[in-house]
């Protein structure tokens, strides 16, 4: 009501919505941003726009890292839990690079980090950036460095030293691509306020004891310097990773529940550091994937990393998928009829329901079985094949209605569907209103296969 109270309350439309009170719930769960009001443009309407982007600003400061369309959000949250809400802003998984590795090796690891992906629900989830180390403290040739990271990759970047020598040495190739700095500290604050000033950067600020912590982010800020990320160090093992956790909860909820602006910035882990305590590569990679998932869930909003290792890397990024999806909105794929293979008129039809994991499981079975079918995928909200029967989603109605809606008879001429083995009790049902023929198919898709040997073509069709 505060924010309908400061819009123009004309109920225009300009901004997609039927009413200023819409647009003020959608404003408020970050649909829809200020600028889809022309009217708020205006002159006369300059005060009110700045107080409603006060009531609008997450309690978290959003920091940008890199420019375009790989650029990063960091930050911007509202809640300390996914269910009171939601998270917005995926934690940023940066793998790092060192300025001692040969050339050819280093661009053999950025291309790595590049062009990792891995297929999961629908797309394909990638890396986020590349953090570029300075083991040599030697300026020129971190500087060299970055220059060859930066001409094998678009990602977002992260440069690594305590030295503000060589950070400005690498800010000369990049600076325009608007890298994190990392980090300043109680000794070196001063010239990395200037640094960021001057080449216009997000810096990270690093300090075991939050006091100091905080007090660097207050003169950071005082000093103009608003983008910027908290480091309170990760300790790997035992007391150590126990204090790491209390001290990244403390800032959160400092940030959020008391309301201490002086610490409402992103968070920075480093769970890198297990390859220092673990010499084993694989009891390495393994206890930085722990400590990964333990701040990927407790508040990290960035973390450097090392491992590039499937059974670590693919656990760190599905994580952050998974914990940074909308709790409140299933996960779900468009409705309608699929084509798989090369069909026609005498292929079989598959039903399922819109629920992303379901779809892509039965799409992904059928496929690889090279089975020329349709699929018609029933809009249930997203919900799975067993839950929507439940709730009444998936019905013999909504097969009707899907059958009309997409066409369905124009390209199978048999007038036979099969329905999965978890909707059998709809079977009947669906027949009579549908006057289509139905089949009961297995509970799991990945028995079609077998069913098709025994229940395909039916005795009807052959």
């Amino acid at each position: 009501m505060d924010i309908y109270r400061l819009l123009p309350r004309t109920n225009c439309g300009e901004c997609g919505e039927k009413t200023c009170m819409a647009f003020a719930s959608l404003l408020l769960e970050r649909k829809k941003d200020l600028d889809a009001c022309p009217p708020l443009s205006e002159d006369k309407y300059a005060s009110q726009r700045e107080k409603i982007a006060e009531l609008l600003a997450p309690e978290i400061r959003e920091v940008v890292i890199g420019e375009g369309e790989k650029a990063v959000k960091i930050g911007g949250e509202d809640v300390l839990h996914r269910h009171e809400l939601t998270f917005f802003n995926r934690t940023a998984l940066f793998y790092d690079v060192w300025d001692t590795l040969p050339a050819d090796k280093l661009r053999e690891r950025v291309q790595t980090i590049t062009d990792w992906r891995k297929f999961y629900v629908g797309k394909f989830l990638r890396l986020n950036g590349v953090a570029i180390r300075s083991v040599s403290n030697d300026a020129k040739k971190f500087e060299e460095c970055v220059r060859i990271v930066a001409d094998e990759t678009d990602l977002p970047l992260a440069l690594c030293s305590f030295s503000e020598k060589v950070i400005e040495a690498g800010l000369s190739q990049v600076s325009e691509r608007r890298p994190l700095i990392y980090a300043a500290t109680e000794r070196n604050w001063f010239a990395f306020v200037e640094l960021a000033r001057r080449y216009g950067v997000p810096v990270a600020l690093f300090s075991p004891s939050l006091d100091t912590l905080a007090s660097l982010a207050v003169t950071f800020a005082n000093k103009g310097v608003r983008d910027l990320v908290l480091d309170p160090g990760t300790l790997p093992t035992g007391k150590g990773l126990a204090e790491t956790f209390a001290k990244f909860v403390k800032l959160r909820r400092a940030a959020i529940s008391e309301g201490k602006k002086e610490v409402a910035y992103p968070l920075l882990s480093v769970p890198l550091v297990a390859w220092l305590t673990h010499k084993d590569p694989v009891e390495a990679s393994y206890w930085e994937a722990v400590i990964a998932c333990i701040f990927i869930i407790k508040y990290a909003d960035i973390m450097i990393l090392h491992g590039l290792e499937p059974h670590s890397l693919i656990v760190e990024r599905t994580l952050v998928e998974n914990i940074y999806t909308d709790p409140r909105k299933p996960v779900s794929v468009e409705p309608g009829l699929r084509i798989i293979g090369s069909p026609n008129e005498n292929s079989p039809l598959f039903v399922t329901t819109n629920f992303a994991l379901t779809y892509y499981t039965v799409e992904s079975d059928i496929s690889s079985s090279k089975i020329d079918s349709y699929l018609l995928v029933i809009d249930t909200g997203g919900l799975g094949v067993e839950s929507a029967v439940a709730g009444g989603q998936l019905s013999a109605d909504a097969v009707k209605d899907a059958l009309e809606r997409f066409g369905v008879e124009e390209k199978v001429k048999h007038k036979t569907m099969v329905l999965p083995g978890l909707a059998a009790r709809i079977s009947g049902e669906t027949e009579d209103k549908t006057g289509w023929r139905v089949l009961v198919g297995p509970k799991d898709s990945g028995m079609i296969p077998r069913w098709m040997e025994k229940s395909w073509p039916p005795e009807w069709l052959s």
